[in-house]
C-alpha cells in the first residue's frame, strides 16, 4: 500500500512539474514585437484566352486587386481578429502579414518592431493555416517532439526539448490523447479540436511573440472554439501578439478580441478595439433593429445588407461604410501607426539580437537524422500496406505459376517473363513515387517557411528512408517468382537479376520523383508518367524489335530497355545454344527477342543506368526548389 502511495505521489510531483513548466513556457513572450502595416495592397494578374502552354498576343491580362489599401497595428498583448465574408481577402492579408505570401504584386509597409522581416522575427513567429497539415500515421507525442527537435536550437538539449514538446501537451490539453495518431478523413484519429490543438502546439514550442492562426475555429464547436480562443487568450496576456482571422465567432468570442479589422472586397470597413465597434457603426448611421450577435451584424454589413430604413442597395451601402471609415477611421489608425515601438508598456526590448540566431536552428546532420525517423515511422505503413503486399505476393506467385519450371528449351516465354518482370518493377515505383511531392507540397511549404530545416536535408533523409522500404517487396517478389520459373540456377545469375531489379526500382522511383516534383499536380503527373513509362515499354526491345531509326534513339533512355539487356546478360552467355526444332540446336543471341537486344554492352547499360540514377534525382531536387516559400532578406 505504502509502494503504490510513492508512486502516486511521485506521478503527481511529476504532472505538477510539467504543468509549472508549461505555465512558464506560455508565461511570457521572449521579445514582444509590435506588428505594424500601412496602406497594404496586393494584386495578381489574370489572364484571358491564350493557347494551352502560351497565351496568345490576343489574350488579356488583367491586374486584380485583392487588397485595398489596409492599416493597422497590433501591440504586444493584443489579439486582433479579422473579419469579413468569403472573398473579403482576410486570408491573404493574413499570409502577407506572417509572411508567408508568394508571387503577385505587393504595396505598403509591414514592419516588425519597425524593422522589416528578417530571420530573427521568423524564428519568433507563429504561423496555424486553417487546414490543419499534419502526418497522419504519427502520434500526438511523435509529431511535437519531432517538430520540438527540428525547430528548437541547439542551445537547448534534446531531453529539454522533449521535455518542452510534454509541457505544451499539457497545456493544451493533449495528454488523454498523447499517443492516439492524428489520422485524417480516412484513418480515425484525434478529433478535429485537438488537431487544431496540435497545430498551435507546433506553433507554441518556439515560445512564439508573434503568432498568426487562419479560422482556427472553423469545423468546431461552440465548447472547444471557447477553449482554443481562451488558450490563445492567455497566451496574449504573456505580452505576445496574435492575429487571427475568423469568420462567424459567437459572442462570448467577440468580446475577448481585443481589435477588430472587418473586410469587405479587400476594403477596410472598420480598424479598432473590439468593445467599440457597435458604437462606431451606429455613430455613422447603422444599426441593427434586434439585439444579434456582433459578428452577424457585421458580417451583413460587409455583405451590403443594411438594416436601416432608407434599404439601400447592397453597392450603395458597400460604398458609404468605405467612406465613412476613410472619414472617420483612416486619421486614427495612422496616428496609431506613428506611435514608437518603445511607446507601448510591454515592449521593453529595443536591442536587435538577430545576430544570435543563425540561419538555421540545427545542424545538417540533426536535421537528417529527425527527418529520417519520422520519415520512416510516417511512410511504413504505406509501403507496407496489406494491399501493397498482397499485390506483389500474387504477382510473384502467379509469375511462378505461369512460368513454372520453364526451361531454355522455352526461350520465348523465360524472355517473356524477364521482360513482364522488369516492366512490373518499373511501373509501381513509378506510379507510387509521382505522387510523393504532390502531396507533401503543402507540408515541405508549411516547414520550410518556419525555417525548421534545409531541403537538401529533407531531400536526402527522403531519398535514403526510402531505400529499406522500397527494395524489401521487390526483393520478395524476386525470391518466389525466380526459382518457381526456373531460371537459370547459379548464385552469379541470381544475384546479378536480383541487382538489375533492384536498380531498375531506384531508377525508376527517380523518374517518378523528378515528375511529380517538376508537375506537382497528381492529374498531370499520372498522366505524363502513363505517356512516358508506355513509350518505354514499346522501346524497351520485347514488343517491337525493327524500329525506325528516326526514333529509336529513344530506346537508350528507356529505363526497361536497359535493364532488360542487364537481365538478358545474367540469364544467357555468348555462344549458349537453344533447341530450334528438327534436333536443330540455335545461338542463343540469335533468337529475335534477345538479338535486337544484344549480349554485350552490359557495362554501357549499367553506367547508363547510374546516370539516370542520379541524374533523375537531381531534376527532383531542382523542381523541388520551386516551391513557394518566401525568401528572408
Amino acid at each position: 500500500m505504502e509502494h503504490h502511495e510513492m508512486v502516486d505521489i511521485e506521478a503527481q510531483r511529476e504532472h505538477a512539474a510539467h504543468e509549472h513548466e508549461s505555465h512558464a513556457i506560455f508565461k511570457k513572450a521572449n521579445r514582444p514585437v509590435t506588428l505594424k502595416f500601412d496602406k497594404v495592397e496586393y494584386s495578381v494578374k489574370v489572364g484571358e484566352g491564350g493557347g494551352w502552354f502560351k497565351k496568345s498576343k490576343d489574350s488579356k491580362i488583367e491586374e486584380k486587386q485583392i487588397l485595398k489599401g489596409i492599416s493597422g497595428t497590433v501591440f504586444p498583448g493584443e489579439m486582433l481578429a479579422m473579419l469579413g465574408p468569403s472573398g473579403s481577402g482576410k486570408t491573404t492579408l493574413l499570409t502577407t502579414l506572417g509572411a508567408r505570401l508568394t508571387g503577385g504584386h505587393l504595396r505598403g509597409s509591414i514592419t516588425y518592431n519597425d524593422k522589416p522581416f528578417s530571420t530573427t522575427t521568423n524564428r519568433q513567429t507563429g504561423f496555424v493555416t486553417q487546414d490543419d497539415i499534419l502526418y497522419p500515421h504519427l502520434t500526438v507525442t511523435e509529431t511535437l517532439v519531432y517538430t520540438a527537435l527540428l525547430r528548437l536550437p541547439n542551445s537547448i538539449p534534446k531531453q529539454e526539448k522533449i521535455e518542452h514538446a510534454r509541457a505544451v501537451m499539457t497545456k493544451l490539453g493533449l495528454t488523454r490523447c498523447k499517443d492516439n495518431i492524428i489520422g485524417h478523413s480516412m484513418l480515425r484519429g484525434i478529433s478535429g479540436g485537438e488537431r487544431k490543438r496540435v497545430s498551435i502546439g507546433q506553433e507554441m514550442l518556439v515560445n512564439p511573440s508573434l503568432l498568426f492562426l487562419d479560422e482556427p475555429t472553423s469545423g468546431l464547436d461552440s465548447t472547444t472554439a471557447q477553449r482554443i480562443v481562451s488558450t490563445l487568450w492567455e497566451l496574449v496576456n504573456g505580452g505576445r501578439t496574435i492575429v487571427m482571422t475568423i469568420h462567424q465567432p459567437s459572442s462570448r468570442l467577440f468580446y475577448m478580441f481585443h481589435k477588430v479589422l472587418l473586410l469587405s472586397e479587400g476594403h477596410p470597413l472598420y480598424f479598432g478595439k473590439g468593445n467599440e465597434v457597435m458604437g462606431y457603426f451606429e455613430s455613422v448611421g447603422y444599426t441593427p433593429q434586434l439585439a444579434m450577435n456582433p459578428s452577424d451584424f457585421l458580417l451583413d454589413l460587409a455583405n451590403g445588407i443594411s438594416t436601416d430604413e432608407s434599404q439601400d442597395d447592397v453597392s450603395t451601402t458597400k460604398r458609404n461604410l468605405v467612406a465613412a471609415y476613410t472619414t472617420n477611421l483612416a486619421q486614427k489608425v495612422h496616428l496609431e501607426l506613428l506611435k514608437g515601438c518603445d511607446d507601448h508598456a510591454h515592449v521593453q526590448d529595443k536591442t536587435d539580437d538577430g545576430k544570435k540566431f543563425g540561419r538555421w536552428p540545427t545542424t545538417w546532420g540533426q536535421q537528417f537524422v529527425v527527418l529520417f525517423q519520422r520519415g520512416l515511422k510516417e511512410r511504413k505503413h504505406e509501403a507496407f500496406s496489406k494491399f501493397k503486399i498482397a499485390q506483389v505476393l500474387f504477382a510473384a506467385i502467379i509469375s511462378g505459376v505461369l512460368w513454372l519450371h520453364s526451361s531454355v528449351a522455352n526461350l520465348q516465354d523465360q524472355t517473356g517473363l524477364l521482360f513482364f518482370s522488369i516492366g512490373f518493377w518499373c511501373f509501381i515505383p513509378v506510379n507510387e513515387a509521382i505522387f510523393t511531392f504532390p502531396q507533401e507540397r503543402l507540408m515541405l511549404q508549411k516547414e520550410r517557411s518556419s525555417g525548421m530545416y534545409r531541403l537538401s536535408s529533407f531531400f536526402i533523409a527522403r531519398i535514403v528512408g526510402d531505400l529499406p522500404m522500397e527494395l524489401v517487396l521487390p526483393t520478395i517478389y524476386v525470391l518466389i517468382s525466380y526459382f518457381m520459373s526456373g531460371l537459370r540456377r547459379s548464385a552469379i545469375s541470381f544475384i546479378r537479376y536480383l541487382f538489375s531489379t533492384l536498380l531498375s526500382v531506384l531508377v525508376a522511383e527517380g523518374l517518378g520523383l523528378a515528375i511529380g516534383a517538376s508537375v506537382m499536380s497528381l492529374k498531370s503527373a499520372t498522366l505524363l508518367g502513363s505517356v512516358v513509362m508506355m513509350s518505354f515499354m514499346l522501346l524497351g526491345g520485347f514488343f517491337i524489335q525493327t524500329i525506325p531509326a528516326y526514333i529509336s534513339w529513344i530506346k537508350y533512355l528507356s529505363i526497361l530497355w536497359h535493364t532488360y539487356k542487364l537481365i538478358l546478360g545474367s540469364q544467357y552467355n555468348h555462344g549458349q545454344t537453344y533447341p530450334c526444332g528438327d534436333g536443330n540446336h540455335c545461338l542463343v543471341e540469335e533468337f529475335p527477342a534477345i538479338k535486337h537486344i544484344g549480349l554485350g554492352g552490359q557495362g554501357y547499360s549499367l553506367m547508363a543506368l547510374f546516370i539516370m540514377l542520379v541524374g533523375f534525382r537531381f531534376i527532383a531536387y531542382v523542381a523541388l526548389m520551386r516551391v513557394g516559400v518566401r525568401k528572408i532578406k
